[in-house]
């Protein structure tokens, strides 16, 4: 199923007006289409339901999950520390002009600001929205080597003496965690690696 089959499978309980459910997918393909996002694109969404869909039994909403997921960065600012906030407050805009009930919009809306810190979570559907969030950080080196290229060039804004001093303490933050993971199933696939990922990354900034 392509994102925008699956957005339009999300949308059909609250509106099967297709005119609605087209404009709806537009503004998300054209914002993560936005020249810049090398990482922060389409291609994430994807990856963010490939790993969620191998725990989809284990969700307690995926409904809910989905909606986060397709909002979670859907305003996109490399120089902002608000983009969260910002796509959370979108999305909690676009889901009631629907009618999506207020106890599932401020779900939505609290996991999408909680990828913004990335801590554990008393609901543990976030937890899993952040490990999916986060999954590219334990892949093959060579799949993270090209992730951390797309990232620079997302902050290409700031010069070296900027971005890497501010990498650094993302990257030790993560380290420095008890875990990096907050579900069992993430912490078993993906937290080894991870750490190996970035301690080489540290090294060559």
């Amino acid at each position: 199923m392509n994102l925008k089959e699956r957005l339009a499978q999300n949308l059909l309980p609250y509106t099967q007006d297709q005119y609605l459910i087209n404009k709806l997918w537009q503004e998300i393909e054209i914002q993560y289409s936005q020249k810049g996002r090398f990482y922060h694109n389409l291609e994430h969404l994807t990856a963010l339901f490939s790993e969620l869909e191998k725990v989809k039994s284990d969700i307690s909403d995926f409904q809910v999950i989905s909606f986060a997921v397709f909002y979670h960065d859907i305003i996109y600012d490399a120089s902002s520390k608000a983009n969260e906030k910002k796509s959370a407050e979108l999305a909690k805009i676009r889901l009631s002009e629907i009618k999506v009930d207020k106890r599932s919009i401020d779900n939505i809306f609290h996991q999408i600001l909680a990828t913004q810190l990335h801590q554990k979570s008393p609901d543990n559907d976030t937890n899993y929205l952040l490990d999916a969030d986060l999954s590219i950080l334990g892949q093959d080196p060579q799949t993270y080597l090209e992730y951390t290229k797309m990232i620079r060039r997302e902050y290409s804004i700031y010069p070296d003496f900027l971005y890497k001093p501010g990498r650094r303490k993302v990257l030790l933050h993560f380290l420095e965690s008890d875990y990096i993971f907050k579900t069992d199933y993430f912490k078993n696939k993906y937290e080894h690696q991870a750490r190996k990922n970035i301690e080489y990354e540290l090294t060559n900034l």
